[in-house]
């Protein structure tokens, strides 16, 4: 590795069970990573959940191919993300997409996930978090299954009380499409 490469900033992106916009997620992600890959280094952390996801969407092997390193979690500690986001070691946390139970244990400070545990503590050290929520708006959402198919579901005015809980709090930003987030990476690296 460079010298170069040492010193690129780092930032976290992590996946949880959510298969809704995964694939434009990835995408996009994707094209953060070309974009920016002098200078930033993405981390990509998934939950126990999230494998599952990604591997049914079939893209855990694009994602190995085209990030340098993916952790997947084992618990709440390990890999120990929580304690590399306590010693400053990246410029934020991205959790897209995010599912109502990631988003809805966060804004309760239910830390028993490796994202939920890294992500209450970002909020602690003050590292901005970005979370784009499965369900942002109560009412009717069609999402994408994995082998095409449109699926429609209905967003619950429960599951949008969390996303409005962490609306409010300070350092937390709410996405509502994958095409959010390269404002993210101008904002930070632009």
């Amino acid at each position: 590795m460079t010298d170069e490469r040492k010193k690129r900033k780092k930032v976290v992106w992590g996946i949880t069970g959510s298969g809704d916009r995964i694939r434009e997620t990835a995408e996009v992600m994707k094209e953060m990573r070309r974009q920016y890959e002098d200078d930033v280094e993405i981390r990509v952390y998934i939950s126990k959940a999230g494998d599952q996801v990604v591997k049914y969407y079939k893209l855990f092997p694009e994602l190995d191919a085209e990030f340098d390193k993916i952790w997947v979690e084992a618990n709440a500690n390990a890999p120990f993300l929580a304690g590399q986001v306590q010693m400053g070691r990246f410029e934020f946390m991205l959790i897209a997409p995010a599912t109502s139970n990631s988003v809805a244990k966060i804004s309760l400070r239910i830390a028993d996930t490796m994202l939920t545990n890294a992500a209450i503590m970002s909020q602690k050290v003050m590292l901005p978090l970005y979370i784009m929520p499965s369900d942002f708006q109560e009412g009717e959402v069609t999402t994408t299954l994995p082998d095409g198919r449109d699926l429609l579901l209905v967003i619950r005015k429960e599951d949008v009380e969390h996303v409005e809980k962490l609306m409010a709090m300070e350092g937390v930003t709410m996405l509502e499409r994958p095409e959010d987030i390269p404002k993210i990476f101008e904002d930070h690296f632009g």
